[in-house]
């Protein structure tokens, strides 16, 4: 089995400056290649970047390049990794593609010793190769099928809309 992981960006990718003074965070490499050479996995995958965007910065048009790249690559396990502002709109988006689709992220990035990330991606990965095509989010803890994703405003948190 091979997995097709896809940044798009959002808090999970965020690092810290890379230039002198800096003081906003930007999106650097996938924190899934950091999170995979730690797990070395079982599994085959492969890499490909959408783009690199704050999710609140995600545009229709970056929504139709995405599915159009999940579209045209020949894995039918992917992974998304997003920003959580917007991740529920982009697993919407993405449910008419025959493949199964995770779309996960981070309330923290991945750089932080305290970050879900890992646990979000490991989550994503034992779910990608468990559930039948269609698209779903994967956060804190929950597997979430994109017409079912609630969010609480207050907490951030994701939930099942039964």
């Amino acid at each position: 089995m091979q997995i097709a992981f896809i940044q798009t960006g959002g808090t999970i990718d965020k690092d810290y400056p890379k230039v002198t003074k800096g003081w906003a965070f930007e999106i650097a490499e996938p924190a899934f290649n950091r999170i995979l050479e730690k797990l070395n996995p079982s599994f085959s995958y492969q890499s490909y970047e959408a783009f690199k965007k704050d999710s609140q910065e995600i545009t229709s048009k970056d929504r139709a390049k995405l599915k159009a790249l999940c579209k045209s690559i020949a894995e039918d396990k992917i992974i998304i990794t997003h920003g959580t502002d917007t991740m529920a709109e982009t697993a919407r988006s993405l449910s008419s593609i025959n493949k199964t689709i995770i779309v996960t992220g981070a309330m923290k990035p991945e750089r932080f010793s305290n970050s879900d990330a890992p646990i979000n991606l490991g989550a994503a990965i034992a779910a990608c190769q468990t559930l039948t095509v269609g698209s779903y989010l994967v956060m804190h803890g929950m597997v979430i099928p994109h017409n079912q994703v609630e969010r609480d405003l207050e907490t951030g948190k994701y939930y099942i809309n039964e």
